[in-house]
């Protein structure tokens, strides 16, 4: 584990992240963050928007393989592989 840099925070509530931080989280201009407080804790969460398309295609990919390409699926089984996507 690295070890601890120290940052201020300014007047307006803004703080630099290390370059080194920046650097190996990949943080760019403008990459967007989460922002969560606990306790004395803050935590700053790379916010990733996920590839639904991709995610899509992977669960079409899964239902052919397990149901095959012999019939179509039905309203419900595509609602509950859906609901069961988005469990996991």
């Amino acid at each position: 584990m690295a070890e601890p840099e120290i940052t201020v925070v300014s007047e307006k509530g803004q703080v630099v992240i290390p370059k080194s931080v920046r650097e190996k989280l990949k943080l760019m201009p403008k990459t967007k963050l989460l922002v969560y407080g606990y306790g004395d804790t803050v935590i700053l969460k790379k916010f990733v928007v996920p590839d639904v398309e991709a995610e899509l295609r992977a669960l079409w990919r899964d239902i052919d393989k397990r149901l095959g390409k012999e019939r179509r699926l039905t309203q419900k089984e595509i609602d509950e592989e859906i609901h069961a996507s988005r469990k996991g």
